[in-house]
């Protein structure tokens, strides 16, 4: 059965033979595909295209009035957007060679062979949606505000990077290619999976799955579902999480923890927008949106085979890498006072009143757990609190003092250099400090902490007598 693709718009078939062109619609009206306008006249084409704008064209090269190689420049000059598949009667390779260089996207050969006619169509609507959010997000860069803020309710930033890439949501909402999110534990994936699926205005449902340590089986019976009688204890039919999602957006997180076995099941529901519940020998289609994340990178793991090439180019049609909490320190204020809120109304307490000194020390945390551990801080001091100013033990606590790893990485900057006379330890020790208590913002305690030392103790190493 030929498998069915997905377009908003409509296709425009063009052929001066009437015969040609019912035969290609039928072709595609049995796969379910009916937005379809024909034309017969090669002069009327570009008009028809100025009044409806297309998801791609089928031209026939061999036509009275303007040839098909003379249209396709036009439409490719006045529409560069809508790619084009040229129908030959021949397969002439210097002609079809010529019309590639001039901007077709390919071609199909007379008599036209229902699998590569729809083959070829599936492709050319996958390049259309492409190139239209390229020039949606083109056009966006200059703009500062965002065309759906509500949809980024949830994500609290100023941080430029991330405003970047919530314009980059926006212009890529509408597609039906999958999208791949990637960054550190903690940063928020599933909630930049979930503002995709409020911006693409799917009516489905959002579904969510942790694909972390599923083996083959599990994986398969969780997504796909299975048929009454399929294995042992299978007393119904019972429909998978693809089922459920249908018409919406499935999130799969930790993809890159998938078996290989599972990855070509994965890749085939990808590719072809098809599955098998297990049991059934009947295949299944799907409409389904496939929004996946991962901690890990997926382009090591690309090179090391432990992840399938053609699943990683086909997964990364659409991607975004969140940055970590450590390269987003503005956001720090807005984030601790969004948990303290939270956290004050589920401990039934007063919101609690925190020190200035709380972000001197957080900005010299490395916060390998970002977000989510920051949260895990706040409700945990919030927990602890009576009244008055809130302590602040909860975060020295976790940051350790200045341990090896807590704290931000040094940079080369940063880094000590010697010329041909090593200073002496008094000079050394005077510039660790100097150095803590630049990135401590000159808070004395802040500043002892990153190195180890007592508060007394800094202050004795900047007397200028000190040794």
């Amino acid at each position: 059965m030929n498998k069915p693709f997905i377009t908003d718009l409509p296709i425009l078939l063009i052929d001066d033979e009437e015969v040609v062109l019912k035969a290609m619609k039928r072709a595609f009206n049995l796969a379910g595909i009916t937005n379809i306008i024909t034309v017969n006249d090669s002069r009327e084409v570009l008009s028809a295209m100025a009044q409806q704008d297309v998801a791609f064209v089928l031209l026939d090269l061999s036509m009275p009035h303007l040839t098909g190689d003379v249209l396709l420049e036009m439409i490719i000059q006045s529409h560069p957007q809508v790619p084009v598949i040229m129908v030959t009667a021949n397969d002439d390779v210097s002609t079809i060679v010529s019309c590639i260089k001039k901007g077709a996207f390919d071609y199909i050969v007379k008599p036209v062979d229902t699998g590569r006619l729809l083959a070829a169509a599936r492709g050319a609507v996958e390049v259309r949606e492409l190139r239209s959010e390229n020039a949606i997000l083109h056009k966006r860069k200059q703009k500062k505000g965002l065309k759906t803020p509500d949809a980024f309710d949830e994500m609290l930033t100023r941080n430029e990077e991330m405003i970047s890439i919530f314009h980059y949501l926006e212009a890529i909402s509408h597609s039906s290619q999958p999208f791949i999110i990637t960054g550190e534990t903690g940063v928020g994936k599933d909630l930049i999976a979930k503002a995709i699926h409020r911006l693409s205005g799917r009516k489905g449902d959002f579904v969510a799955v942790n694909v972390a340590g599923l083996d083959d089986n599990i994986f398969a019976d969780t997504l796909f579902g299975h048929i009454k009688g399929a294995y042992t204890g299978a007393e119904r039919d019972r429909g998978g999480q693809i089922k459920k999602a249908a018409g919406g957006t499935l999130f799969l997180d930790e993809i890159g923890d998938l078996s290989m076995a599972s990855q070509v099941k994965l890749l085939r529901l990808i590719q072809e927008r098809e599955y098998t519940p297990l049991g059934s020998d009947k295949p299944e289609y799907t409409d389904t949106r496939i929004v996946a994340a991962s901690n890990r990178n997926l382009d090591e793991l690309k090179e090391t085979g432990e992840f399938r090439k053609d699943l990683y180019f086909r997964i990364c049609a659409h991607q975004a890498h969140i940055p970590p909490l450590h390269e987003r320190l503005e956001d720090l204020p807005l984030l601790v006072e969004h948990f303290l809120k939270k956290a004050a109304l589920e401990f039934n307490k007063k919101k609690p009143t925190v020190p200035d000194e709380i972000y001197v020390l957080l900005n010299a945390y490395h916060f390998p757990g970002n977000i989510r551990e920051l949260r895990s801080l706040v409700y945990d001091a919030v927990s602890k609190h009576s009244s008055g100013v809130m302590s602040l033990d909860t975060f020295r606590k976790a940051i350790g003092g200045g341990k090896q790893g807590s704290t931000k990485k040094s940079t080369t900057q940063s880094m000590l250099t010697f010329g041909s006379q090593l200073p002496s330890m008094k000079e050394i020790r005077r510039l660790l400090v100097d150095e803590a208590l630049k990135r401590a913002e000159n808070n004395r305690t802040v500043a002892a902490r990153l190195i180890g030392i007592t508060r007394q103790s800094l202050s004795q190493y900047l007397q200028p007598d000190s040794t």
